[in-house]
């Protein structure tokens, strides 16, 4: 009857708290043969951070790049080089980055004890064994990956997260000094997704007073990001991103999550525009969301893309469609047990056409 969901067991938050990763992570290093396998974010292939890790002798560190949405097929890859490196199996997998590094990660994680390909456990509680350590650092603050249960991926047909309990990290560290200087459209759009998780949260059918609780923190301190432009706003968005991915745990995210799941599987948008471009259609749906959204993005001076599926074919658009009707959880949150009623897939095509 009631959801038994595992939470982050281990969360260490302070503006120069990175310093301490090799510290929290000497426990694991047992052996002499011990590695652990560091995935960062290639950007930060020539900056001072990655130098800051807490590498040791035998360790791996990986850069991936995220210019485009995680697949499958690059989780089955970097599984595949991780196990040419060394035939044994790390002791820790540390994702390095923003929200899709860190569902690498996990991702990586996941596939090292589990075998095939990470396409076939795209859903809902299909992982059988539990992950490889895990601990992120987030370097953008917003999307929620450090605490959900979710890894979101591409896949051959269907872009849909890797669902469970054993997703979830291991350890967490929080340390805001490391979201200083992000551009302001990659900060304002990841932002949004944490926004936008409260909003689908606190209007959903799954809510409860639990995750009323995380989301109204959370939009509290997102107002203060966005409209008061608060002194400490990288202290406050981290924060904000950590209660908006706790606001969704015990509920789901909503219409408009699943509608950029659809918008990104054909047109690979990211994340975080992608919910920006999909939430600012939605009015009818959050009306007061919507007209709040709108209000930030005045204050930032922020321009979402228009005329997107302009020139896409009737088959891309009816693609788009079949992704997001698929996503049933979403869209119960939203709208109920009889949301078929309500959502159909003229609707949704209806509502990519104007995008």
């Amino acid at each position: 009857m009631y959801r038994n969901f595992k939470i982050v067991p281990n969360i260490i938050f302070g503006r120069g708290s990175f310093n301490q990763l090799g510290d929290i992570l000497a426990p694991k290093r047992v052996t002499p043969d011990s590695y652990i396998v560091f995935v960062l974010d290639d950007i930060f292939k020539e900056r001072p951070l990655k130098n800051r890790i807490p590498m040791e002798k035998g360790d791996l560190l990986i850069l991936v790049n995220v210019d485009n949405e995680p697949t499958t097929k690059y989780i089955d890859q970097l599984v595949a080089q991780i196990q040419a490196y060394n035939p044994n199996k790390p002791v820790g997998i540390i994702g390095i980055g923003g929200g899709s590094t860190m569902d690498i990660a996990k991702a990586i994680s996941l596939m090292l004890n589990n075998p095939g390909s990470a396409a076939d456990y795209q859903g809902w509680d299909l992982i059988k064994n539990p992950a490889v350590y895990h601990a992120a650092v987030p370097t953008l603050a917003g999307t929620g990956a450090e605490v959900s249960r979710t890894t979101v991926l591409t896949g051959p047909v269907k872009k849909l997260g890797i669902n469970s309990d054993f997703t979830v990290y291991d350890q967490i560290m929080l340390d805001p000094e490391l979201i200083d200087g992000v551009p302001k459209d990659q900060w304002f759009y990841t932002g949004m997704d944490c926004y936008i998780h409260d909003i689908e949260s606190l209007h959903g059918t799954y809510i409860n007073e639990f995750s009323r609780a995380y989301a109204e923190k959370s939009v509290a301190l997102c107002r203060q990001v966005f409209l008061d432009d608060h002194p400490d706003k990288d202290d406050k968005l981290m924060m904000a991103s950590y209660f908006g991915g706790m606001s969704i745990a015990y509920s789901q995210v909503g219409a408009c999550h699943a509608l950029s799941y659809g918008l990104a599987f054909v047109l690979g948008t990211h994340h975080g525009i992608g919910c920006c471009i999909t939430f600012d259609h939605l009015e009818e749906v959050y009306p007061e969301g919507v007209r709040e959204f709108r209000r930030m993005m005045e204050k930032h001076d922020i321009h979402l893309p228009r005329n997107l599926t302009k020139d896409l074919d009737e088959q891309s658009l009816q693609t788009m469609a079949e992704v997001a009707i698929g996503l049933t959880p979403l869209w119960e949150n939203c709208f109920g047990k009889d949301w078929q009623q309500i959502i159909t897939k003229e609707r949704l095509l209806d509502m990519y056409r104007k995008m």
